[in-house]
């Protein structure tokens, strides 16, 4: 296949079926956007991959700089915790694709989303790699990034809020807080092999707060942890949907955790907020539901 500028170029055969075939797993179809595979000579002279950050989830908290990636773009690939409202800010002639995982339903391994990015640059353009939060928290960002730049591409990188800061601030619970903690821990609750994160264990032992991403069903095994290490007592808060107007929050200790997520059912993905901040919760919480008051 060849270029407007008489360039040839090699499609995959995962590039080939994300554009033709309707059972990917991709949303975008190329009745859509009015492209089919001849479009492909239309491409723009200069490759290049944009990776943003799309915030937590409201789609205000996204940066001015991110906007104005997308609205340069020439494909857009996204991932499941991004607000798809954004998706109106790129071009009409833009494609729109997605690349997400959600539990039970056919997705990329990150080989292909790699691959995807350079075939799509090479026969279109600019590419603008949406991701929830910021790409560089657990968002694999540097991954395609470096993978990108490898193939010759031009690379970005802009900065999102991520919801690790802002989902307890969302609802009230700073991750610092003067006589209450002087600092915070992130970590992903599970190893690569889908394991409880071992330094868990380690983070349990610590005064700082502790904010744990994608850990919802490890709250027993992260319970039984902070109760070996004396902290059943342990303040604990889980947030999901941070920033949105379906968001849903749980506070307890971890003694009573896991009854409290069985009363009151919260969805995954959620976040998991552990340190004595959470007990400075509600004064916040009250104050910002008054300013919400008619």
């Amino acid at each position: 296949m060849r270029d407007s500028a008489g360039n040839r170029h090699q499609i995959t055969g995962r590039t080939q079926k994300a554009i033709a075939d309707p059972t990917s797993p991709i949303v975008f179809r190329t009745s859509d956007f009015g492209l089919s595979l001849p479009h492909f000579g239309l491409r723009s002279s200069h490759l290049k991959l944009s990776v943003v950050g799309a915030g937590p989830g409201d789609p205000e908290l996204i940066t001015l700089k991110g906007l104005k990636a997308l609205q340069q773009a020439d494909v857009v690939m996204y991932d499941a915790l991004v607000d798809e409202a954004l998706l109106d800010f790129a071009p009409a002639s833009a494609a729109r694709i997605f690349v997400g995982k959600r539990k039970g339903k056919p997705s990329f391994k990150q080989e292909e989303i790699n691959a995807l990015i350079v075939d799509f640059a090479n026969l279109f353009g600019h590419v603008v790699r949406l991701k929830g939060g910021d790409p560089f928290v657990f968002g694999r960002g540097l991954e395609e990034m470096q993978y990108a730049a490898s193939q010759g591409l031009e690379v970005h990188y802009i900065p999102g809020i991520s919801s690790v800061v802002a989902g307890p601030g969302a609802v009230g619970i700073p991750v610092t807080l003067r006589g209450a903690s002087r600092g915070f821990w992130v970590l992903t609750a599970t190893t690569d092999t889908g394991d409880l994160n071992p330094e868990v264990v380690t983070a349990a032992h610590t005064d700082s707060t502790v904010v744990i991403l994608m850990g919802l069903s490890k709250m027993s095994e992260i319970s039984k942890i902070y109760a070996e290490a004396g902290k059943s007592n342990w303040p604990v808060a889980i947030i999901s949907n941070a920033t949105l107007p379906n968001e849903k929050s749980v506070t307890g200790t971890m003694a009573d955790i896991v009854k409290q997520l069985e009363k009151d059912q919260i969805p995954s993905p959620a976040i998991i907020v552990a340190g004595e901040v959470v007990n400075h919760q509600f004064k916040s919480v009250s104050i910002r539901k008054k300013l919400h008051q008619p």
